[in-house]
């Protein structure tokens, strides 16, 4: 029986959420650890998408916040799988905020994480290979490749 290939679209998940009172400030800026939180449950969910496997997060590449997310705002989370290893997985995780009334969006940041795919007993374990589709899907590899190297040689 041939495997099916996994790609990167065939990992995309969207996460949405309203901002409410309570995820934010006094300030009405909503906690960069709320939005890390998502962060991490999209990245993860891309990835358990294409390991068919629970996964951990092994690293959270830098997260630089560019524009302030308010209360009232939707925030979508749009996460793929980048580049996988023997049991790792990066996933690339774009955050937008939107004002529902008037639809203006901001790029408010885009991450990187790692996660391990486990196995029954909680130990790592091997994930197919991703595969390219599009001729920005073999770039974004390639540029996933060398975040993975830098990882390693720190």
């Amino acid at each position: 029986m041939t495997e099916k290939l996994k790609t990167p679209r065939a990992s995309r998940v969207y996460l949405s959420q309203l901002m409410q009172p309570e995820h934010a400030n006094n300030h009405g800026n909503v906690h960069g650890g709320w939005i890390m939180k998502l962060v991490d449950e999209a990245g993860a969910l891309a990835c358990m998408r294409h390991a068919q496997r629970r996964v951990v997060t092994v690293a959270v590449d830098s997260l630089v916040f560019r524009e302030p997310i308010r209360i009232g705002d939707l925030v979508t989370f749009t996460a793929e799988v980048t580049h996988t290893g023997r049991t790792s997985l990066e996933a690339e995780v774009q955050v937008v905020a939107e004002n529902p009334v008037t639809g203006e969006r901001t790029h408010t940041n885009t991450a990187y994480l790692v996660y391990v795919a486990l196995d029954d007993d909680n130990q790592p374990t091997a994930v197919q290979p991703l595969v390219a589709e599009t001729e920005e899907d073999t770039q974004r590899m390639e540029q996933a490749k060398l975040r993975q190297k830098r990882r390693i040689a720190k």
